[in-house]
């Protein structure tokens, strides 16, 4: 495999730039003096932000786009073999990466890497910890799979050793990572496209949890079932977390206040610790904090910056995310399209200020629809009313005989009031005749449903 000299930057090109980690890894080597090229489907503000730093990008994606000074092609695994960019690219004879061996070279980089994985919470979890690792001298370089307002953007190119990341194991991506501090956050069955069935996922994070360098640690939700199976065998140091009080660190006299952000005492190895206050809501989001503060009690952070960061850490954008008030309704958007997260972000909106909940959701995959219809009904009908537009196919094709009406028919019979509007364009029409003074409508899913609150709000 090609392996990039970071103390020689070279000229690198970006096939599908304006994803949100493509973005960053471009960003944080355009920090390091590399020349950057790429292109995209169409203009993005992402596209933008890195025009304005100094990067070439063209749209859409073309032939044309492989030019001879270019000297390392970087693509995703989004990018089709019959893209013409990409069958250019290949004709080239250049050296190619994927993303993720490129963020695996970039990772090597610096002394101090930390990858969160997991099924859910990574991005908040990263968020986190990104937040607490910038309340201290150290500067970190951060990519993070989402917006964080400490930053204004998905990265930051510090100038430490540290470097955190999310860890993807879509397609395995995250075995080209061995990071010194490994976090596993969950392990649920997901992406079965690829995986086929949750042994294979399983293993997956077995191997991933086996990257941890030797010398390292492994910070492992101990709720996950046969934990020891991803950590037997394994040389680094393991903590444990969770929230029954069987780990090595977990909460204590839980609180909550008026929007349902919890306040808690961490017990760490027997010894109880500063209390903390989230500004986040929801039991999850005090799981994800045990996870962090795990990490940074034992890099050394001092307590100080820890409760400070995680109170300042207000959510990263998509993630149970305030949008604005409609008519008296709030309007929350949160990116949960697995059936865990649904129920996680269900049970925080009870405990968020409302008459009624109304959930706009957006199933996304066909492939993962079909795998969890039961569980996805059973998760959406703690609210008062659930609207449905048809599946977000992603990379999918039309094939698996699954659509959002056998969602509906599941949620009705659970007994919940259920709309299957298909449109966007008739759920905002049902939502300005429906939503009235103190509703709380969440816009839910991983694909493009945050258009739904957004247009309401725009009017």
């Amino acid at each position: 495999m090609y392996k990039v000299d970071f103390n020689k930057p070279i000229k690198v090109h970006f096939i599908g730039i304006g994803g949100i980690s493509m973005s960053g890894l471009a960003e944080i080597l355009l920090g390091r003096g590399f020349k950057i090229s790429g292109s995209d489907r169409s203009e993005s503000d992402l596209t933008k932000h890195l025009i304005a730093l100094g990067a070439t990008v063209n749209y859409p994606q073309a032939a044309s786009n492989i030019t001879d000074d270019i000297d390392l092609i970087v693509y995703t695994a989004a990018i089709h073999e019959d893209n013409p960019e990409f069958v250019a690219a290949v004709n080239s004879k250049k050296p190619m990466l994927t993303r993720a061996q490129l963020l695996g070279e970039i990772m090597a980089n610096y002394g101090r890497s930390i990858a969160v994985a997991g099924t859910h919470g990574k991005t908040t979890t990263t968020s986190m910890i990104s937040q607490i690792l910038l309340e201290t001298a150290n500067d970190p370089t951060i990519s993070v799979g989402g917006i964080l307002d400490a930053i204004h953007s998905n990265v930051h190119v510090g100038d430490s050793d540290l470097f955190i990341t999310e860890a993807c194991e879509y397609t395995n991506s995250y075995h080209e990572f061995f990071p010194k501090y490994n976090l596993i956050l969950n392990v649920e069955a997901d992406h079965l496209d690829f995986f086929k069935n949750l042994e294979n996922y399983r293993a997956s994070f077995k191997k991933f949890a086996g990257n941890t360098a030797d010398d390292g640690i492994l910070i492992i939700n101990k709720e996950i079932p046969d934990v020891d199976y991803f950590t037997e065998g394994l040389k680094c140091r393991v903590i444990t977390y969770d929230m029954d009080g069987e780990g090595d660190i977990y909460p204590k006299d839980i609180a909550y206040d008026g929007k349902g952000c919890a306040s808690f005492t961490p017990v760490l190895d027997g010894k109880e610790l500063g209390r903390i206050a989230l500004s986040v809501p929801g039991d999850h989001n005090i799981s994800n904090a045990l996870a962090a503060i795990a990490l940074c009690t034992n890099m050394d952070v001092d307590y100080s910056h820890i409760i400070a960061g995680l109170k300042k850490f207000g959510g990263a954008h998509r993630r149970f995310e305030y949008k604005g008030m409609y008519h008296g309704a709030t309007i929350i958007d949160d990116y949960a399209h697995h059936p865990t997260e649904i129920a996680a972000s269900m049970s925080a909106a009870l405990r968020y200020p409302h008459d009624r909940l109304i959930v706009c959701f957006q199933s996304h995959t066909y492939t993962r629809t079909l795998a969890f219809l039961d569980e996805f009904a059973q998760a959406l009908s703690v609210a008062d009313m659930v609207l449905l537009a048809d599946i977000y196919p992603a990379r999918e094709p039309d094939i698996y005989g699954v659509s959002s009406q056998d969602i509906a028919d599941r949620i009705q019979n659970l007994g919940t009031e259920v709309h299957n509007l298909h449109t966007f364009e008739a759920c905002e029409k049902f939502l300005q005749k429906n939503l009235v003074n103190n509703d709380l409508l969440i816009t839910m899913g991983a694909g493009d449903v945050y258009l739904v609150g957004e247009n309401l709000l725009s009017e």
